[in-house]
């Protein structure tokens, strides 16, 4: 089957289609044939060994336990193992592969007990793809800093995949959501139902007036200490720092808001597997709006 394989660290340029292997599904897994994946920031940082900790993880001189990038998939299941009920030939699904990876294949394996659920009816492949992993991350933190109904939020970084996803999370919890963004992304914050929205190139954010309950770091580019002049008295400072541990309830859950119409996935352009180093170099420049998809299957 076709893949991308990178062999060493270092830019896009590592990343080459290439003929692998295709895996047979065990008892409890189920092969997947990869319609669309995405290009995230843990997918260049794993090529890129950026921090440097990522050698521990996948080997300290190249890649030796993730060598196909991927942290998303939406694709059909092709075959099941013999212990799996939940899901069986022809469905068609999405999920989040985490340190696994694997998205950048033709065909992918996952336990049937991993992150993976069925498609939502109301979402292209594209956008299924491109949900797990910035959905995931924002629910994860919004619950961790128990947002609920009434409280005001902000969300720094809030034009990007996890931002996007935690406006529409926090507005479906009742808070009251402030996103700082570019300018030119005012108007897309202001579509996903942002209270209010401020541009970080002409406005000193820690110099605001307004106190906040939650501020959400959803780029990983901001401290608590030079934001807790507007953080209220208890409030909570949450950032994508840290890791997140999503499960497969969560997934169900995102899928239901999805099917209610509460949820949508931004895709700002997609691309094809063969063109696999112009998206990574494209969402490298820290410039993309949502979510950036790559179309496996031709």
């Amino acid at each position: 089957m076709k893949a991308i394989v990178y062999e060493k660290y270092g830019t896009a340029d590592v990343l080459n289609l290439t003929e692998i292997d295709k895996p047979i599904p065990k008892n409890d897994e189920i092969l997947i044939k990869i319609i669309s994946t995405s290009v995230s920031a843990a997918d260049w940082r794993l090529r890129k060994a950026n921090p440097f900790l990522v050698r521990i993880f996948n080997g300290l001189f190249k890649p030796k336990r993730v060598k196909t990038l991927g942290f998303e998939i939406s694709g059909i299941v092709e075959k099941t193992g013999k212990n799996v009920s939940g899901f069986k030939k022809g469905d068609a699904v999405f999920a989040y592969c985490g340190l696994k990876f694997g998205g950048y294949a033709e065909y992918l394996c996952l336990k049937e007990t991993d992150i993976i659920e069925q498609k939502p009816e109301n979402m292209s492949f594209e956008e299924a793809a491109t949900t797990p992993l910035g959905s995931l991350t924002a629910l994860y933190f919004l619950q961790k800093a128990n947002v609920s109904n009434g409280q005001k939020i902000l969300i720094y970084g809030a034009s990007g995949s996890v931002g996007t996803f935690a406006i529409q999370l926090a507005k479906y919890f009742g808070a009251k959501v402030t996103s700082v963004c570019s300018q030119k992304n005012i108007d897309l914050v202001k579509s996903l139902g942002t209270d209010y929205s401020i541009d970080y190139t002409t406005t000193d954010i820690t110099s605001l007036k307004e106190k906040f309950d939650v501020i959400f770091d959803a780029v990983g580019k901001i401290s608590k200490s030079d934001f807790r002049k507007i953080l209220s008295h208890n409030g909570r400072f949450v950032s994508v720092k840290s890791q997140s541990r999503p499960t497969q309830n969560d997934l169900h859950f995102i899928k239901m808001l999805i099917e209610s119409e509460n949820l949508i996935s931004i895709i700002d352009k997609t691309y094809k597997l063969k063109d696999i180093r112009e998206a990574h170099r494209y969402v490298e420049r820290f410039r993309k709006r949502g979510n950036v998809a790559v179309l496996v299957k031709d």
